[in-house]
């Protein structure tokens, strides 16, 4: 199933951008009085957890550097319930999936069934260990099926995070390392300059970037070694191993079907940009 993992994540991953690159859940977010993009994200994402400290949102969304959640957590809760937060980004991502896709498809047979598919793989996998997917599972499944297909894959997206920080935690990979070296599988050099990380102080990705060369996994033009490829292919593989599960739940049959009732909604929004 690890193929179909990875095959899956290519359709779904998609759908879920829509949130992050699209315009209608940013402005869903701020017309309930969020002053910034991240105040929006932190408090509509981690929302599913509850009223945690923001020590708690740092460890189940693992990337992000010292203090950064800390600048949004709790106090994007404040004056907005983190249940308001949620039902905006939910409302604005339906919203820029149906716009993507146009009326015809988004009311067709086809998206009905590929959200019936989802939602059967996305509610059937073990909670145990996976803090993001447990969370998205108390929540109720939407019926209309745009906003349906929508919640269910990012459940599955939430459920292969969990799965992939597993991962990283096995390999002691901490999440700035973790964006040098998906910098360097996309080819981005130097990896410091990759959009996630290169706002952080120099003194920080300096250090992070002369711990990898400790290990053998970066050479001293900050480039991959074959240690530090291998590394990055044994963890994007056994994510992919860990994130199989709730396909299982499928028959032969009806992962052919969302297959191929996904791939020309998935290649709408990539042609789209997701945006």
């Amino acid at each position: 199933m690890t193929d179909t993992a990875r095959r899956m994540f290519g359709l779904l991953e998609p759908i879920c951008l829509v949130t992050f690159h699209a315009d209608e859940t940013n402005e869903e977010l701020a017309a309930l009085g969020h002053r910034t993009y991240w105040d929006g994200y932190f408090a509509s994402r981690a929302a599913p957890l509850g009223r945690v400290p923001a020590e708690v949102v740092h460890a189940a969304f693992y990337s992000f550097a010292d203090g950064e959640v800390a600048r949004h957590i709790p106090s994007a809760w404040e004056t907005i319930p983190p249940e308001a937060s949620l039902a905006a980004r939910q409302r604005g991502s339906a919203a820029s999936v149906r716009r993507i896709l146009g009326d015809r498809m988004a009311e067709s047979a086809g998206l009905v069934r590929a959200a019936d598919l989802t939602t059967k793989a996305a509610t059937s996998a073990p909670t145990e260990g996976r803090v993001m997917y447990a969370g998205m599972r108390t929540l109720p499944v939407p019926s209309e099926p745009v906003a349906r297909l929508w919640h269910s894959a990012t459940m599955l997206r939430e459920h292969r995070g969990d799965g992939h920080i597993a991962v990283l935690v096995g390999a002691r990979i901490g999440g700035t390392e973790a964006h040098v070296l998906s910098a360097l599988e996309m080819g981005v050099h130097p990896p410091e300059s990759f959009g996630r990380i290169h706002h952080l102080p120099k003194e920080r990705l300096a250090a992070v970037m002369n711990g990898l060369r400790e290990r053998g996994l970066v050479d001293a033009d900050g480039r991959f070694t074959d240690a530090g490829r291998e590394t990055k292919q044994r963890i994007e593989a056994l994510t992919d191993d860990l994130a199989a599960p709730p396909f299982e739940a499928l028959s032969p049959t009806e992962l052919d079907e969302l297959i191929t009732e996904l791939e020309p909604i998935t290649a709408r929004l990539v042609a789209a940009g997701s945006k």
